[in-house]
């Protein structure tokens, strides 16, 4: 930021030199995004997209959304970062800092789902599902139906065939809190869904495995035969050939959302604006749809069949989606996880 400045300020000097002010450079928009794949796609696609409408350079730092979160706590009050996308837990934490600008009016929030809805400072801009994946193959060869309830974790059957990734991890923190429900509490009740992971659901779990690298390696291998994962996940295990399959329990599936905001004090505020919106537009949902496996928040997002299967798209599913109260959970989870390593995964 200040290196922009100064570099107008030296121009502003050399201008009342009486020499000629040169064409100023596009103005340029840090954008703090996640790595890998996603990196890939915005950097292929969506930048280069906007960039073409707009007088910007826009220059990806990535980052998963605790290392982003980090580096707007880090940059407080001088923030780098213009927008950045976050997970939603983290994204509910950074407007509750005030880390992020009220969202613009612009009409094509109006076309965003309900439920993809946060705040007036940041918006959905993604969705993937928390459910099941199953080894249909040996699922068939050990004569068990097909699983449509979260109750088939606690099936005897099972016994050591599970996966479930711990309180950390968004999927296994609405595994507590969907248990929490199924046992007649709520997000502001955990007691009953830490009992019943540690009592019901325990004995069957493997692995409370993190790593998407070893939760694909326990399902080839024929360690695991069922888990608790993401929509986007079991799509892409599931292109490799592997037969799988993934499951919105009839009771519900969490949903978690990737989402989007504006950073406070941006030198470049319009155009962070315009691009949090850009997000938003039918193509690039329909990219990220099928680039990435988030489903569309925009309800006028035209995917083909192929990937429409592959993500929540149907208003079956949409309806099927469950959203997590972050601004209590965030709250708690410190204390449900030190209660969750002593009861859960001890």
């Amino acid at each position: 930021m200040a290196g922009r400045l100064g570099w107008l300020l030296g121009a502003a000097g050399v201008l009342g030199a009486g020499c000629a002010l040169p064409a100023l450079a596009a103005p340029t928009l840090y954008l703090g995004s996640y790595g890998g794949s996603t990196q890939e796609l915005f950097q292929k696609k969506i930048i280069p997209a906007f960039e073409a409408n707009h007088d910007v350079k826009i220059v990806y730092v990535p980052g998963n959304s605790t290392d982003t979160l980090a580096k707007l706590q880090a940059q407080k009050a001088k923030e780098e970062l213009d927008v950045v996308l976050l997970d939603d837990g983290p994204m509910y934490q950074a407007t509750q800092f005030g880390f992020c600008d009220k969202l613009q009016d612009g009409p094509v929030y109006k076309d965003v789902y309900d439920i993809g809805k946060m705040n007036a400072n940041a918006t959905s801009v993604g969705v993937v599902a928390t459910g099941l994946v199953y080894n249909t193959e040996a699922f068939r060869k050990a004569g068990l139906p097909k699983p449509d309830s979260w109750e088939v974790l606690t099936d005897k059957r099972l016994r050591q065939k599970i996966a479930i990734p711990p309180i950390n991890n968004t999927y296994g923190l609405q595994t507590l809190l969907t248990y929490a429900r199924l046992r007649n509490g709520s997000d502001h009740n955990i007691d009953p869904g830490m009992t019943a992971l540690a009592k019901e659901v325990g004995p069957n779990v493997l692995a409370w495995e993190p790593s998407p690298g070893k939760m694909t390696e326990m399902f080839q291998n024929g360690d695991v035969t069922l888990a608790v994962w993401g929509s986007g996940r079991v799509a892409a295990l599931k292109a490799t050939g592997f037969p799988v399959e993934f499951i919105y329990p009839k009771e519900g599936a969490p949903a978690m959302f990737t989402a989007a905001c504006p950073v406070v004090h941006s030198d470049v505020a319009a155009l962070s604006q315009q691009f949090v919106q850009f997000l938003l537009s039918p193509q690039v949902q329909a990219w990220l749809a099928e680039g990435q496996g988030w489903g569309p928040v925009n309800k006028n997002t035209k995917l083909s069949p192929a990937v429409a299967a592959t993500v929540p798209y149907t208003p079956d599913q949409i309806n099927r989606l469950v959203k997590t109260d972050w601004t209590f959970v965030n709250d708690k989870r410190s204390d449900w996880t030190n209660r969750w390593n002593r009861t859960v995964e001890r």
